[in-house]
């Protein structure tokens, strides 16, 4: 069973949706020991946008990365445009060579410098309910690349 880390968007009611199903999945699949979602940890008792809560954002987001064993990321294009903290990331992620399983299910293309590194895509909730954290099937984008 892995401990996992969920990358994605959370600033519109569509964002929130998306990430819901995707906390519901990772809840239900037998593989997922625990997963850290930054969205449910926004600590409320600091000031929001102030200095002090995004250095204490930032760290402690930064400490869940590293001590996760997987890291799934929940890539939510605005035209061509993914969230820059999400594709940190994403990014930070890839630095520690830990695998990204890339959740898409909004149709369009991804940037190839998460295509590429992507150790798995995952388009639907259910299917990511049913993945082998363990295992760890890897799996090539198979849409198109900017």
């Amino acid at each position: 069973m892995k401990n996992i880390y969920l990358a994605g968007p959370f600033f519109s009611d569509e964002q929130i949706a998306r990430l819901e199903r995707v906390e519901a999945a990772l809840e239900k699949n037998p593989t997922v020991a625990s997963f850290y979602s930054p969205f449910r940890h926004q600590l409320e008792d600091l000031e929001f946008g102030s200095k002090e809560w995004a250095e204490a954002v930032f760290d402690e987001d930064r400490r869940e990365l590293h001590n996760s064993e997987v890291v799934v990321g929940i890539v939510d294009y605005q035209d061509e445009h993914v969230d820059p903290g999400t594709a940190w990331e994403l990014g930070y992620a890839g630095m520690q060579e830990k695998p990204v399983i890339v959740f898409k299910e909004k149709d369009g293309g991804i940037n190839i410098m998460i295509s590429v590194p992507g150790h798995a895509f995952v388009k639907d909730a259910t299917d990511l309910a049913e993945y082998d954290f363990d295992a760890l099937p890897k799996g090539d984008w198979d849409g198109p690349v900017f």
